[in-house]
């Protein structure tokens, strides 16, 4: 087979997954947690579609990196919905100031 290997996609996959760990777990705003978030979500994408090509499973991967973009594409909108409702309430979109949202 020629190209890239199943190896390759993988580790760029982990590289992307562990970007957005670290960037979930280091921004103090909320876009900046929401740019981890997606860096998690596309490294899942670039395993299920890795796996869809180098495995007998045809186009599943592709279906589910397909429906996890439009799931996070609707999340990013929610949540950025909610960050700048926050922000005109608060004039913050610090995390840490989050205990503030009590019913």
């Amino acid at each position: 087979m020629d190209g890239v290997g199943l190896e390759a996609y993988l580790i760029v996959g982990a590289v992307l997954f562990v970007c957005g760990i670290v960037c979930m777990a280091t921004k103090r705003n909320a876009i900046g947690v929401l740019m981890g978030v997606e860096l998690v979500l596309n490294g899942a994408n670039v395993n299920f579609v890795a796996f869809s090509r180098f495995t007998p499973l045809g186009l599943d991967g592709q279906a589910t990196a397909l429906f996890v973009v439009v799931l996070a594409a609707a999340e990013a909108a929610v949540a950025l919905a909610i960050a700048l409702n926050y922000y005109n309430n608060h004039l913050t979109i610090d995390v840490d100031r989050g205990n503030e949202l009590h019913g």
